[in-house]
């Protein structure tokens, strides 16, 4: 049964910006576990990658039904890319499972949460 679903679009560059004006912002956002695979990658990868984690917290911020603030923050998800790149909920407030999407292009980044009882 599914629990909730959200959707986000977040600009890359927009995410990019932030991140080289204040470089609190990649720890605010990222985990110590996401910050190792996000060391990784350079240049525009490492942009989509931040995009693409700041969007997926978003997304499962709006399936939880909350929105990022006093209930979820930043740190209470993580998301892990596998050996095969698609990225893996391990760590959130649902106890249920999580089903989790990311797209980019050059300019944009989509992500899909599905929470699933």
């Amino acid at each position: 049964m599914i629990r909730g679903l959200g959707i986000d679009l977040t600009e890359i560059d927009r995410v990019k910006r932030l991140a080289k004006r204040h470089p609190q912002y990649i720890d605010r956002i990222l985990t110590p576990r996401e910050q190792k695979q996000y060391e990784q990658y350079s240049n525009q990868r490492a942009a989509e990658y931040l995009a693409g984690r700041w969007s997926l917290k978003e997304s499962f911020s709006k399936a939880w039904g909350t929105g990022i603030g006093k209930q979820v923050g930043f740190q209470d998800i993580e998301i892990i890319d596998n050996e095969l790149g698609a990225p893996i909920v391990t760590k959130s407030p649902f106890n249920g499972r999580v089903h989790a999407s990311v797209s980019h292009t050059g300019q944009l980044v989509m992500t899909e949460i599905i929470l699933e009882r």
